[in-house]
């Protein structure tokens, strides 16, 4: 799967986010084939060709394009928390839609 993580300016806490959730999705089992963060602005433009956006919570609705075309878009709080990274995943459509190792 390809996951692409965004905050306001795409270097620290982007960065820590992509961190946060790589190592939970392993955890979990997900296979990920792509990895990158971003900027919001940068972000908006390439959102689509991912397949789970995770970004700070204030930003999700700038992602609207992504769940229009089946994509997740999941908001997260505390980008260092494995598990509010876990809850969210599991409680998103993920689980059902990518297979696990």
């Amino acid at each position: 799967m390809k996951i692409l993580t965004a905050c306001a300016n795409g270097s620290g806490t982007s960065l820590m986010l992509l961190r946060t959730v790589k190592k939970t999705m392993e955890k979990l089992g997900y296979q990920i084939t792509q990895a990158d963060h971003t900027s919001i602005s940068e972000a908006k433009g390439i959102a689509r060709n991912y397949d789970v956006v995770f970004t700070s919570v204030p930003f999700i609705k700038m992602f609207d394009e992504v769940k229009k075309r089946g994509g997740e878009v999941i908001g997260i709080k505390n980008v260092i928390s494995a598990k509010e990274v876990e809850d969210k995943i599991n409680a998103s459509d993920i689980p059902a839609k990518f297979k696990k190792d």
